[in-house]
């Protein structure tokens, strides 16, 4: 968002590095909430474990029911972690005087290849050498076309990512600056919960390709 990054500037941060300032920022109230619930767990949740039970739950429940009961369960920490450090980032942007990380394409470039990285990872740990078969087609007779094309399916897989989550954390941060500069406070408030939706909405999709991806690389090629 162009406006003046308070926040970032109190700690001496450059403007072209305040990106990974909010990063670690969302990082910092991540691990914060984390210790809080682990010094307060109770038998009946209440308030903020409560809420957290249910998101977490309705996550877990999501993927054990896409990718399988094993499977599932072996990626849901690495998903669950993705979307809390998404939305995280991304509700910053919310907040007077800060930025969303998300809205710098550099910071989305470094989740996308590190997703790209490891869902192929699993899939060469999965299948070894028989992984380049999710490559090849579903007949031998079409690998020498289908080899090249998904070749570069899945090396635009990074490149989707990050524009998908850069474009529109950014265009939503314009536009609320662009409301917040003609009406202040009448239209900025409304359209504050619009956007909250919307932010939560880019955190799950790209949660949700994650795990598409991940299941990909997990199931055998046929």
């Amino acid at each position: 968002m162009e406006h003046p990054v308070i926040l970032s500037a109190l700690f001496g941060v450059p403007e072209e590095y305040k990106h990974v300032f909010y990063t670690w920022l969302a990082m910092a109230v991540l691990f914060a909430v984390g210790f809080l619930l682990r010094g307060r767990m109770k038998l009946v949740p209440t308030g903020l474990q409560n809420f957290m039970e249910v998101l977490i739950g309705g996550l877990e429940d999501f993927t054990v029911a896409t990718v399988g009961e094993e499977k599932g369960r072996k990626i849901f920490p690495l998903l669950c972690g993705i979307f809390l450090f998404i939305l995280a980032q991304n509700l910053l942007g919310l907040l007077p005087f800060c930025d969303a990380p998300t809205a710098n394409v550099n910071t989305n470039a470094a989740m996308a290849l590190f997703v790209f990285i490891y869902y192929n990872y699993v899939g060469l740990r999965s299948w070894g050498p028989k992984y380049i078969k999710h490559f090849m087609g579903p007949m031998p007779v079409l690998a020498p076309l289908m080899l090249p094309i998904e070749v570069v399916s899945h090396c635009a897989r990074p490149l989707s990512l990050t524009l998908r989550l850069f474009g529109n954390i950014r265009g939503e941060e314009i536009v609320l600056l662009l409301f917040f500069s003609m009406a202040p406070l009448a239209s900025t408030l409304p359209s504050y919960f619009l956007f909250l939706l919307a932010k939560c909405l880019q955190a799950f999709i790209f949660y949700m390709l994650t795990m598409i991806y991940l299941q990909g690389a997990m199931e055998h090629a046929h």
